[in-house]
């Protein structure tokens, strides 16, 4: 076939070598360490040269202070605790995390997928896959576990091309991971790096409006509903009709070899709710509308506690610093009462143990966040950042390149990044420290640089080796081609990866274009100069 003979051609090479370059880079907790490293000894030999750089806001000259001096290593030993608890997205991502645990154990998440997949018609099925895996990425990483077997049963049992639902679900869920249709631990994640890279140019500091998990929440939304659309349509015209005329089969072969007991769990539950499911669903659905009317009277009445001196919510607002406990909320409340119902949950005792097993599983991310934090909290203290921020923002203006052209030559950078640096939160930590302060010279608002590296944090992550669920993925694959391999699973995924590059590309040209909020209180350009 095609797929298994594109395999062993010039794609597969090329693969391969991606594949060969970024096994050769560290692990993400190694890789800080040695930029931490590289790092202190560039601040140190800066700091041995006098180097002062003219940063927007400063008084006077900022002198490069070093890490190797005595006032450096005092600062580290004194702060690292501090470095690490006060890396802002901890605050955050911790506290969300801790109700998406409440809602993603109790099944409540995963019950509104399935009712999805099982309510959806026949044609709508490729845009209900697309609508699940775009929006999806509220589960964190297992919404590619959950979404592509039951998309590849919805599937089957429409009488449509199994390994179309099981590869399109994939393909939505990572090629448009960054967005959702809802604030995720992933905006609050984004948002706290954001921020803390900020005060490297203290003027734009001054100028920029703050960044909060909602700060890409209208881009995000159109961006969820474009994505859908396209990734409905490419597996709807392109990759099922590619399936057909290659002779994909369309039966599993129970007796492939790599098969594994929990995956074939996984894979064997049904996309239709069993009465105590729809009952839990409906009454979660019943509890989060009377939530949200509470909030609204909340925050609509005209002496609301939650609106800002000038009796409003933007550009900030007590409602705005409340963000975090309104999505903790939803997910808490949605969650607790679906397992209430659905007998998931016992009772109120239940809920420290979801919260705790949350907190288990995001123990890597806890671990790289300190080596993050350090490296964050050096590259502000040293004046490395400005430095660079300052020197960059002032070659590009030499150049003429200041326009929009830089900030897709942006997008595209973090793209291919993308196929060697699979964590998001690691790559936008590298790159918000250096051009979030830069574009921020150059007249950009932080949340816009935010959201135009989400373009490049998502499209590409389906067809790079270094993915781990491509393993999965290619498990699931197996059991309809047996001989399909990793070239496979690249000649199916190819197909969307350059119409959400450029769907979401474009998407962002209306945002800048129209002058649209990308979210509340944020925008593209700063109102005032960074001077």
């Amino acid at each position: 076939m095609s797929g298994r003979t594109a395999a062993h051609g010039w794609g597969d090479r090329l693969l391969t070598g991606v594949e060969r370059a970024g096994n050769r880079l560290p692990q993400p907790f190694n890789l800080f360490l040695i930029l931490f490293g590289v790092l202190a000894v560039v601040s140190s030999g800066l700091a041995l040269a006098d180097v002062t750089v003219e940063v927007p806001g400063a008084e006077e000259p900022t002198a490069v202070r070093g890490f190797f001096t005595g006032e450096g290593l005092t600062w580290f030993t004194a702060n690292l605790g501090p470095n690490f608890i006060n890396f802002p997205p901890l605050v955050t991502v911790v506290t969300i995390l801790l109700a998406i645990g409440i809602a993603e154990r109790s099944g409540f998440l995963a019950a509104g997928i399935r009712s999805t997949m099982g309510a959806a018609p026949r044609w709508a099925l490729p845009y209900a896959v697309g609508l699940l895996g775009v929006g999806g990425s509220v589960m964190s990483d297992s919404i590619f576990i959950v979404v592509p077997p039951l998309a590849a049963l919805a599937f089957a049992a429409a009488g449509r091309h199994p390994v179309a639902g099981l590869v399109g679900g994939f393909a939505a869920a990572g090629a448009g991971y960054s967005t959702s249709f809802v604030p995720t631990s992933l905006d609050a994640l984004f948002a706290g790096i954001t921020n803390a890279v900020v005060p490297a140019v203290p003027a734009l500091e001054r100028v920029a409006a703050p960044v909060t998990p909602l700060s890409n929440y209208f881009f995000n939304l159109v961006s969820s509903v474009v994505l859908t659309l396209v990734a409905g349509f490419v597996i709807d015209r392109v990759v099922e009709p590619r399936l057909v005329r290659q002779g994909v089969p369309t039966e599993e072969h129970r007796d492939a070899g790599d098969l594994d007991g929990d995956h074939d769990h996984e894979h064997a539950r049904s996309t239709t709710l069993d009465d105590a499911e729809r009952r839990g669903l409906r009454r979660a659905l019943l509890a989060l509308g009377v939530l949200t009317a509470v909030v609204l009277v909340a925050v609509l009445v005209p002496a609301s506690p939650w609106r800002n001196a000038a009796g409003g919510f933007l550009p900030a607002s007590p409602l705005l610093d409340s963000i975090v406990f309104v999505v903790f909320a939803y997910f808490a409340l949605g969650g607790y009462v679906y397992g209430r119902v659905a007998g998931t949950v016992a009772g109120f005792g239940d809920v420290p143990r979801l919260m705790g097993d949350s907190i288990r599983d995001m123990t890597p991310f806890l671990v790289l966040a300190f080596v993050m934090g350090q490296f964050i909290a050096l590259f502000d203290w040293s004046g490395v950042g400005s430095a660079l921020a300052v020197a960059g923002a002032d070659a590009l203006e030499s150049v003429g390149l200041t326009g929009l052209v830089v900030i897709f030559a942006f997008v595209l950078l973090c793209s291919l990044l993308n196929l060697f640096i699979f964590s998001g939160s690691s790559m936008w930590t590298l790159m918000a420290a250096v051009f979030v302060p830069l574009f921020g010279i150059l007249g950009y608002e932080p949340a816009f640089v935010q959201a135009a590296f989400r373009i490049g944090d998502s499209a590409t992550q389906i067809i790079t080796p270094l993915n781990p669920y491509m393993l999965v993925l290619l498990t699931f694959v197996r059991r309809y081609e047996p001989e399909a391999g990793l070239g496979t699973l690249i000649a199916r995924m190819l197909p969307f990866v350059v119409p959400f590059w450029v769907a979401w590309s474009l998407v962002l040209l209306v945002f800048v274009g129209l002058d649209w909020p990308l979210g509340p209180g944020n925008g593209t350009y700063l109102d005032s100069p960074v001077e």
